[in-house]
């Protein structure tokens, strides 16, 4: 007699309707269900130009990251003029961002001097046609301006950083940075006028003084050496109209510390680190 068949799927859930865990059924009425995914807000496009406040401290050489946080929290970053204390405000290179009052800059300080020739206006304004910017604009990144000024048609040293503490001292009319101008007038300077440059006179009310005057050596009493902290050379101008010269060309042969040795006209010179400590301890 024969043994009945074992039914081997005794005991073992299988159709439609199980929870067949082991080859799971996607028929109809067991697919799984979808959940619904809420459409994602747009995002605003950030700004390329724009940091982080902590970021734009701590590159100014001020202190780390993390100690920028700190300082905005309790109040002592400014931008444009607002105290800012959100963590993550960001800022563009063109805010004016103070710490503790004074005005600090992210970018990497430069120093660089030009030997400017005739033609060519002290301005960072466009429209103004040839620039001194235009002369530098391969000098550096940074975003450095002119310090004091040369008329269009005067030549000579004019020096340009990104530094506001130096710049200060070009500016400070006390103890500013002296520069030496060579001088031609359209005759000879009389010995009584060249006394009373030396001596100072008033002019509309306003005294006017100069560092030193003097004849230059080998040349026509037409050619004049003069040294003023004035970071314009408007007062040149006011000088020789006063006393009835005209002036028939002005060269800025020294900064300071700085001539044009090396320097052809019309091409510029980074500073060295020397050059510019010196120039922080005038």
């Amino acid at each position: 007699m024969s043994k009945p068949r074992e039914n081997k799927s005794k005991g073992k859930p299988s159709g439609r309707g199980h929870n067949n865990t082991r080859n799971q059924s996607n028929a109809r009425g067991n697919a799984p269900i979808k959940k619904q995914v809420a459409p994602k807000k747009a995002q605003k496009p950030s700004n390329p130009d724009a940091i982080r406040l902590n970021k734009y401290v701590a590159n100014s050489g001020i202190c780390s990251r993390r100690d920028a946080d700190m300082h905005i929290a309790t109040g002592l970053v400014s931008v444009n003029g607002k105290i800012v204390t959100e963590m993550g405000y960001k800022v563009k290179l063109e805010d004016e961002v103070r710490f503790d009052g004074a005005r600090i800059n992210p970018e990497k300080k430069a120093y660089v001097l030009l030997n400017k020739p005739k033609g060519f206006a002290t301005t960072t304004s466009e429209g103004k046609g040839r620039t001194v910017m235009d002369l530098v604009a391969n000098a550096t990144n940074s975003r450095i301006k002119p310090i004091g000024r040369l008329g269009r048609n005067s030549k000579g040293l004019l020096f340009f950083t990104n530094d506001d503490l130096v710049a200060k001292k070009f500016t400070n009319s006390k103890n500013g940075v002296p520069r030496l101008f060579q001088i031609e007038l359209d005759k000879n300077l009389k010995v009584e006028d060249l006394k009373k440059i030396r001596e100072g006179f008033k002019v509309e009310g306003k005294l006017i003084t100069v560092e030193e005057i003097s004849y230059i050596d080998g040349g026509s009493k037409k050619e004049i050496g003069l040294k003023i902290k004035n970071t314009g050379n408007t007062i040149i101008r006011t000088i020789f109209d006063y006393l009835k010269y005209d002036v028939i060309s002005v060269d800025c042969v020294a900064i300071g510390h700085l001539t044009k040795k090396d320097i052809p006209r019309g091409h510029w010179k980074h500073l060295t680190e020397q050059e510019v400590n010196t120039l922080k301890m005038l």
